[in-house]
C-alpha cells in the first residue's frame, strides 16, 4: 500500500468573518492524488473552509484565522506567502460556472497569460491539453473561438475545470461542482473527477451522498450547533464512514440524506 502523503495539513483552524466564528478546531489531513469529501448540513461551514484552503475567503471581506494551513509544509496564512501563487496551486471550481465573457479558447488561456507570457504555439498546446483533460475536447474543438457562453451548462462547468488545470495545480477544490445540473451532465463531471484523481489532489463539497460514494476516498462529516459555528465532527475513509461512523451524529445524518 503506498503511503499517504498530506498535500494540505489544517492544524486546528478556526475561522471568523469579521468578529463572527463560522468554524472552530479544525483539524485534518488532506491526501495527495486523492479525493477528499466534505458533508454536512447546510449552514455548517464545508463552503468556508473549502475557501480558507487557498484564501478565496480573504474576497469576501474581513477575515480572521487561527491555526494553520499548511500546503507541502509552508502555513499559507504567513504574511509573506504569495497569494497569486497558492491560489493558482491550489484552484477552485465554484458551484455555478464562472466563465469570463469571452472564447472558449480565452477562458482556458486567461490563467496561464496572467502567469507570463507564452509563445503561441506553446499556449495552443496548454489550451488543448486542459480541455483534453476535462473530456471536453470533442466537444468545443469546432467552437474554441466561440463565446463560451454559448456551451451547456454541463460544458460550461468543465470549462471551468479545464480552466483550472491549464495553470497546472497541485489541489483542486470544487465546491458543489454538480449544483443545477442534470444526471447526464453530473456523471460527466463525476467521471471527470475519477479521471483526474490520479494526477491532483480533490477536495469536494457536495450533499449528494451517493456521488461521494462513487467519487471520494475519505469524507470529512462537518456539523454546527446552536450558535452555528461549524466542527469537524469525523473523518476516515469513507467506506468506513458510509458503513461504519464512530460517531451518532454523523450516523444519524447520513441515515437520514440516504433514506
Amino acid at each position: 500500500m503506498n503511503k499517504l502523503i498530506p498535500a494540505i495539513k489544517v492544524k486546528n483552524l478556526s475561522f471568523y468573518y469579521d468578529t463572527q466564528k463560522i468554524l472552530e478546531g479544525i483539524s485534518i489531513d488532506i491526501f495527495q492524488d486523492k479525493v477528499t469529501a466534505i458533508i454536512g448540513p447546510s449552514g455548517c461551514g464545508k463552503s468556508t473552509f473549502l475557501k480558507s484552503l487557498n484564501r478565496m475567503c480573504e474576497l469576501e471581506g474581513d477575515v480572521h484565522v487561527e491555526g494553520r494551513v499548511e500546503f507541502f509544509g509552508q502555513n499559507i496564512y504567513e504574511r509573506r506567502v504569495n497569494l497569486n501563487r497558492v491560489r493558482r496551486q491550489i484552484s477552485m471550481v465554484l458551484p455555478k460556472p464562472n466563465l469570463f465573457p469571452m472564447s472558449v479558447y480565452d477562458n482556458v488561456a486567461y490563467g496561464v497569460k496572467i502567469v507570463g507570457w507564452r509563445p503561441k504555439a506553446e499556449l495552443d498546446e496548454i489550451v488543448e491539453f486542459a480541455i483534453k483533460s476535462a473530456d471536453l475536447w470533442d466537444e468545443v474543438k469546432n467552437k474554441l473561438h466561440k463565446s463560451a457562453l454559448e456551451l451547456s451548462g454541463g460544458q460550461q462547468q468543465r470549462l471551468c475545470i479545464a480552466r483550472a488545470l491549464a495553470v497546472k495545480p497541485k489541489v483542486i477544490l470544487m465546491d458543489e461542482p454538480c449544483f443545477g445540473l442534470d444526471p447526464i451532465a453530473s456523471m460527466k463531471i463525476e467521471e471527470l473527477i475519477q479521471s483526474l484523481r490520479s494526477e491532483v489532489t480533490i477536495v469536494i463539497v457536495s450533499h449528494n451522498m451517493q456521488q461521494v460514494t462513487r467519487v471520494s476516498d475519505f469524507t470529512a462529516f462537518f456539523n454546527s450547533y446552536e450558535n452555528r459555528v461549524g466542527r469537524m465532527i469525523e473523518f476516515g475513509a469513507t467506506h468506513k464512514i458510509f458503513t461504519n461512523a464512530l460517531d451518532m451524529r454523523t450516523r444519524d445524518y447520513l441515515l437520514a440524506r440516504l433514506n
